[in-house]
């Protein structure tokens, strides 16, 4: 599809996520955890979980719900790109370690599952997820192939179901190799909190020119809340994804875990 269809997908897109806010206010969920199981015992910080779509192969697309409800609502999501994997150990450790307090957290550590398993950038379509969202969307080939249309993958959609429904405050989307926080956000001061907290510089990410599709510019064009990229290099060190970088991302909003 061409630059001339863009209002045509953007409003198509548009209508698909008020289908799916609207069909989430029939059927609200309970307060307490939004979730769909209970929790396992092995997993004494997670509040419940949401598989809030499937990937082109039918892979689960799966959303962990942490912290207190009440507190400020953040949303945590990596391996957008498959081959920047490295990031999700920071969700999974938050995912199983101590109870967390002082944030309302979900975390989604594999939001590519195909691409993940294949360890390629693109979904199974051969599509960049970070270029399919209905916002500035463009027919963009080769490295950062954009889709037929805007919203045209499942991932995608879930996606915008997904934060149509929870509606974060917050949103940091973890990739790499460009290691730093993009200051081309909303809220310019909230990206220089979380790049001094994370310990990576603040600068501009430019796509290789201009950003089209991307989840983040979507976001913060449809919802109150904020949304930016942070990026690590090409081979953050196990320990800083492991130990270091978890606390560092729960000190952004004054959380921590519980001593036990």
């Amino acid at each position: 599809m061409r630059l001339g269809n863009m209002l045509t997908t953007t409003v198509t897109a548009g209508s698909l996520l008020l289908a799916g806010a609207a069909t989430a206010a029939l059927h609200p969920e309970p307060a307490a955890a939004s979730a769909t199981a209970a929790p396992a015992h092995h997993r004494p910080a997670v509040l419940g979980k949401r598989v809030i779509g499937h990937s082109v192969r039918g892979r689960a697309i799966t959303a962990w719900h942490l912290g207190q409800v009440g507190k400020p609502k953040v949303l945590l999501v990596s391996t957008m790109h498959g081959n920047e994997g490295a990031p999700r150990q920071i969700l999974t450790r938050l995912r199983d370690g101590r109870p967390v307090r002082g944030v309302n957290l979900w975390v989604i550590p594999v939001y590519n599952p195909d691409g993940f398993a294949a360890h390629t950038r693109k979904n199974a379509h051969g599509v960049d997820l970070n270029r399919n969202f209905p916002y500035h969307w463009a027919d963009l080939d080769g490295g950062y192939e954009s889709g037929p249309r805007a919203a045209s993958e499942p991932e995608t959609r879930a996606m915008m179901r997904f934060l149509g429904n929870v509606r974060p405050a917050w949103v940091l989307s973890f990739h790499q190799p460009l290691h730093g926080v993009d200051l081309d956000t909303k809220r310019p001061s909230f990206a220089h909190r979380v790049s001094r907290h994370l310990d990576l510089p603040a600068k501009r990410f430019t796509c290789g020119g201009a950003c089209h599709g991307t989840m983040t510019m979507w976001f913060n064009h449809r919802f109150r809340g904020t949304a930016l990229t942070v990026e690590y290099g090409t081979s953050p060190s196990r320990r800083l994804l492991r130990e270091r970088a978890p606390r560092q991302v729960l000190a952004i909003w004054g959380a921590h875990r519980t001593s036990r």
